[in-house]
């Protein structure tokens, strides 16, 4: 038997030998093997499990959190009027909720952060896209949105004030500010995350202008849109209380900032630490109830999350 320069096995009378058979059991192998890098898990997390890996840690976490602070009053590194113990703050959380004004707070505030949020989602997303799509909008306004993200959004709380005056319009109007370059700015850095290739391809089939911007851009660049819709949020918060830690009018009621400012004003550590508490609860709510879920949506629809 000879063999030719291709490698292939030739016998003496010039005609081509058989190849050796496989061996059956090595082809599953490699089956399965292929079958489990693909597999991901869909059954649903034993109830145990899943409070021992999501609930438990943070749990333990505002635990120690609440120890240290305790043992800090205990030991008198402050007088009280500096550091409330952790039942001071507790007994404003009762009194406001027996007031009935506690939910009056959150929602206040709450309902602007998120109209605002729709607001600036409505205007940063177009503008995104225009920017990521045409050369010389970026060109010409690239860096004034770069700039305008790394604007302390306290800046704009003044001129807004003196523009429209104390109303909700003034609010909105600083959380647009806020929150409008964060949204575009992810959009472009997940369009330009984009292969090319897949830009080419949804050219080559028609899907040019607004349907190539939904088709294919929106998608490709879901991921960095998300990243930047989740900084929006958090500037567009952040400028609601700047807004309505400076801002005080009857007209406006009282919201979380405005609690934060009115416990300054009154000496009231407690009330300020409860402020400060509410505030950081709405901003890990929405985190965990709405960006959280969208984001493991995402990256599992992609093969980037398994479940282990």
């Amino acid at each position: 038997m000879a063999s030719t320069d291709t490698g292939v096995d030739i016998k003496k009378d010039g005609s081509p030998a058989a190849e050796e058979p496989q061996d059956p059991h090595d082809l599953t192998g490699l089956e399965a093997g292929l079958d489990a890098l693909d597999s991901v898990q869909t059954g649903r997390t034993p109830l145990r499990e899943t409070l021992i890996r999501k609930v438990l840690p943070p749990v333990t976490a505002v635990a120690l959190v609440l120890v240290v602070w305790q043992l800090l009053v205990w030991a008198k590194v402050a007088p009280d009027y500096k550091l409330p113990s952790p039942s001071d703050v507790w007994g404003e959380v009762r009194d406001a909720w027996l007031q009935g004004t506690l939910l009056g707070y959150i929602w206040t505030s709450v309902s602007r952060g998120l109209l605002g949020f729709l607001m600036a989602l409505a205007v940063g997303t177009p503008l995104g896209l225009l920017v990521a799509r045409v050369r010389f909008v970026r060109a010409a306004i690239g860096p004034i949105l770069s700039g305008l993200q790394s604007l302390p959004s306290v800046a704009w709380v003044p001129p807004a004030v003196i523009w429209l005056g104390l109303n909700d319009s003034m609010m909105y109007a600083v959380i647009l500010l806020g929150a409008v370059p964060s949204i575009a700015n992810g959009l472009v850095a997940g369009n330009d995350q984009i292969p090319p290739l897949f830009l080419r391809a949804g050219r080559t089939m028609g899907a040019t202008g607004l349907r190539g911007a939904w088709h294919i851009v929106m998608p490709g660049a879901l991921p960095g849109y998300l990243a930047g819709l989740k900084q929006g949020w958090a500037f567009s918060w952040r400028s609601l209380m700047a807004a309505e830690i400076i801002a005080s009018s009857p007209d406006l009621g009282v919201g979380l900032g405005q609690l934060l400012e009115n416990g300054r004003n009154n000496s009231s550590m407690a009330q300020v630490f409860l402020a400060i508490f509410l505030i950081l609860l709405v901003g890990i709510a929405i985190d965990l109830l709405i960006f959280s879920p969208l984001e493991r949506r995402v990256l599992r629809s992609r093969g980037l999350l398994v479940t282990r």
